[in-house]
């Protein structure tokens, strides 16, 4: 009889690494699917989208609140990651903020949509938002921040107002297929921009 106290072999880190890439695929595909569908979307469209059966999402995620939430958190350190990224890749401050601000978007229809989802532990979802600015405040702010060093946007913009004028244009959309933020959310950070030379 062992002394040692496992209870068995431990998951080869190959195994982990898989079971990791697989989850994460699973909610970039939910993600997508709530931004065309909402988060209302069949779990069949989901399960078909990750390419998995529909008892795979179950087994990981129980209940659609326990989905959104978890789409919710990948999608917020999806737009935290990339903050950095799109900084070093695009051809100007500027373009890598409006890069951003498209993925931010995305991120607030799954945002929004958490809000009519049924809340078993509010003051877990609660958490939620405070984890957002957390995480996302301090990226807009290098965005902003690089933009205004580039002489391509005025100085003086707050990160917490840009943020959160985005998503009341976003809010706006409801159901109303005539109402495009995407173009809204344009013609803000069209006003953002430091006149150029006449």
């Amino acid at each position: 009889m062992s002394t040692s106290g496992q209870t068995g072999p431990a998951p080869a880190p190959g195994r982990r690494a898989d079971a990791v890439r697989n989850q994460q695929k699973l909610l970039a595909a939910a993600a997508e699917v709530f931004v065309t569908s909402g988060v209302d979307a069949p779990i069949r469209e989901i399960a078909a989208k990750a390419g998995v059966g529909m008892g795979t999402i179950y087994r990981h995620f129980p209940t659609r609140a326990d989905l959104v939430v978890a789409v919710f958190r990948h999608q917020v350190e999806e737009c935290a990651e990339a903050g950095p990224r799109l900084l070093a890749d695009a051809d100007s401050p500027l373009a890598a903020l409006r890069q951003w601000i498209d993925l931010f978007i995305d991120f607030l229809v799954t945002k929004h949509g958490l809000a009519a989802t049924p809340q078993p532990d509010s003051s877990g979802f609660a958490a939620l938002h405070t984890y957002f600015l957390d995480r996302l405040l301090p990226v807009a702010e290098r965005l902003l921040d690089a933009a205004v060093e580039a002489g391509e946007v005025r100085p003086g913009v707050q990160p917490y107002e840009l943020m959160r004028g985005v998503g009341n244009l976003c809010v706006g959309a409801g159901d109303d297929p005539r109402y495009d933020p995407r173009r809204l959310v344009a013609l803000l950070l069209q006003g953002l921009r430091l006149p150029g030379p006449s």
